[in-house]
C-alpha cells in the first residue's frame, strides 16, 4: 500500500534513521532482552543524530521540528529494525511533552538540553494498584511541606524506570479537581524537582 503522507524530506530522514537503527540499535537487542534492560548509550547515540525531543526549541538544543511525521518515521524505523522497549517516543513524545507544555522556563532551561541530547533519560509513574492508569482514579498525592514536596501513594509499571532519571510522577486530584504532576529523580533516591498543576 502506497503512502502519500510523506515527501521527500521525510523519505530522506527515513534513510538516515534506517542506517541508525541498522548500524547502533539492531545489533545489540538480542543482549539488552537477556539483561532486561536497553544500553543508556543507546540514548546518547539517538542524541547525536537529533532523534530525541525534536519538537523542542532551538534554545533548548532542539530541532524545533513540530511535524509529527518526522517522530512517526522514529517510531517505524525503532519496530522494523530496533527495539519498541528503547521507548524512545514515550522519551520524547509522551514525557518530554509533559516538561515542554507544563514545566517553568528554569526547569526547561535544565532539564530538556540534556533530554534532547540523552545524557537524561525520562520515564513515567502513572499506574496505581485498584486505578490502573485512569488518572481520575488515582490515589497518590504530592504534597507541599515547607520547601520540599512530599510524595505519598503507591505506583506500579514505572515505565523506563530501570534506566530513566528523572521519571515523571502523576499524582492524584487535588481539592479543586486538578492533577499535580511531579518531576522526580528515581535514583538512588526519589526528589521532587517540581510540581505543576494541571
Amino acid at each position: 500500500m502506497q503512502r502519500l503522507i510523506f515527501d521527500e524530506d521525510h523519505e530522506m530522514f527515513r534513510d538516515s534513521v534506517r542506517r541508525f537503527m541498522q548500524t547502533e540499535i539492531e545489533p545489540h537487542v538480542e543482549q539488552w532482552r537477556e539483561q532486561g534492560i536497553c544500553d543508556p548509550d543507546a540514548f546518547l547515540k539517538a542524541g547525536e543524530q537529533g532523534l530525541l525531543c525534536m519538537w523542542a526549541d532551538e534554545k533548548y538544543g532542539g530541532a524545533g521540528i513540530e511535524d509529527f511525521r518526522f517522530e512517526q518515521i522514529v517510531i517505524e524505523e525503532t519496530m522494523r529494525h530496533g527495539d519498541m522497549g528503547l521507548f524512545l517516543s514515550l522519551h520524547s513524545r509522551l514525557v518530554g511533552r509533559y516538561l515542554g507544555h507544563l514545566g517553568s522556563e528554569e526547569l526547561k532551561m535544565r532539564l530538556l538540553p540534556k533530554c534532547i541530547s540523552g545524557e537524561t533519560i525520562l520515564g513515567i509513574a502513572m499506574t496505581e494498584p485498584n486505578a490502573g492508569s485512569d488518572l481520575a482514579g488515582m490515589k497518590s498525592k504530592a504534597v507541599r511541606d515547607g520547601d520540599d514536596w512530599v510524595l505519598n501513594g503507591s505506583k506500579t509499571f514505572i515505565s523506563k524506570a530501570s534506566t530513566a532519571v528523572p521519571s515523571w510522577s502523576l499524582h492524584g486530584r487535588s481539592q479543586t479537581n486538578r492533577t499535580e504532576l511531579a518531576c522526580s529523580w528515581s535514583r538512588p533516591v526519589w526528589k521532587v524537582l517540581n510540581v505543576a498543576v494541571i
